[in-house]
């Protein structure tokens, strides 16, 4: 039976006490979102239930710090069709100790890094004046990857061009993980062709896929966002169906200037010609499913 996963949704719950909202530039967000500025899993799901979207990947919102995981462990635990994306410190005292918590606790299925980002200000832009390279000191943490390889987690990495060469490092040197690009990799449509060139070698490992995800964002254009479907294309033929998966970004995306909505979100799937129903059915849920089992 197929089954529609989305691997890229967002949920959250109310600022309190234990955890409260820090992040500035998250709040601001939700507010412009045309959802309720508490998006809760019991919502994401409703929304889910309207397109007939079976399961959903919940990728740790930063509202409140960014290591504080609590809410995408809940609602993993509390909803079967949701698994979990967790934020780890590799940097912390007790990383491994931390890791192993996150990691082991029901229904989560991996974590996220953002190596385009600076490491004290996670999950936030660089000013463009210098490029992290906090990822070849993270590397370095041993102890931290071993409790990602025995727990058979997911890695999925929100990076830029810049950052690459140390994601090579990271993959080369732990080849045994499975990792999945967030919104087409570095590139969006219409990207010079060194950076597609770049990008295209990570195609050399088995266990490197690519999510479709955040799409509104990745072209100049509007629903049915024809620009991105080259770079869908692109996508399928270079790493192949088995290891390309579908992404809303939901609600996150509802932020765009064209007010997007969950629907076309997903249903710009439907307007891309020279998709076959096995295309469709790996982005939709096969995919995602195979790498999971890798």
């Amino acid at each position: 039976m197929q089954m529609t996963v989305d691997t890229h949704t967002h949920a959250w719950g109310p600022p309190s006490v234990d955890h409260p909202w820090v992040n500035d530039t998250i709040v601001e967000a939700v507010d412009q979102f045309s959802v309720p500025t508490i998006f809760t899993a019991e919502q994401l799901v409703a929304a889910m239930d309207r397109l007939r979207i079976d399961e959903a990947v919940l990728v740790g919102y930063p509202i409140t710090a960014w290591t504080d995981n609590w809410y995408t462990i809940s609602a993993a635990a509390e909803f079967d069709r949701l698994s979990g994306i967790v934020m780890l410190d590799h940097f912390a005292d007790e990383a491994v100790t931390q890791a192993e918590a996150a990691l082991t606790a029901p229904g989560i299925i991996g974590l996220r890094i953002a190596p385009s980002s600076p490491y004290d200000r996670m999950w936030r832009s660089h000013d463009g004046s210098q490029h992290p390279t906090w990822l070849d000191d993270a590397i370095d943490r041993t102890a931290f990857w071993d409790v990602v390889r025995s727990t058979d987690a997911i890695v999925t990495i929100s990076t830029g061009f810049e950052q690459l060469d140390q994601v090579r490092r990271l993959v080369e040197t732990y080849p045994d993980l499975t990792y999945l690009f967030d919104g087409y990799g570095p590139l969006r449509a219409g990207a010079p062709a060194d950076h597609v060139d770049a990008f295209a070698t990570f195609a050399d490992y088995d266990t490197v896929g690519v999510k479709a995800s955040h799409t509104p964002f990745k072209t100049a254009d509007g629903f049915p966002y024809q620009e991105a479907h080259d770079l869908l294309h692109w996508c399928l033929e270079t790493f192949g169906r088995e290891r390309v998966v579908w992404g809303s970004d939901f609600p996150n995306v509802t932020r765009h200037e064209d007010d997007v909505t969950y629907a076309e979100a997903y249903n710009w799937l439907y307007h891309v010609d020279g998709l076959s129903q096995g295309d469709r059915r790996y982005l939709e849920g096969d995919a995602f499913k195979a790498m999971l089992a890798l």
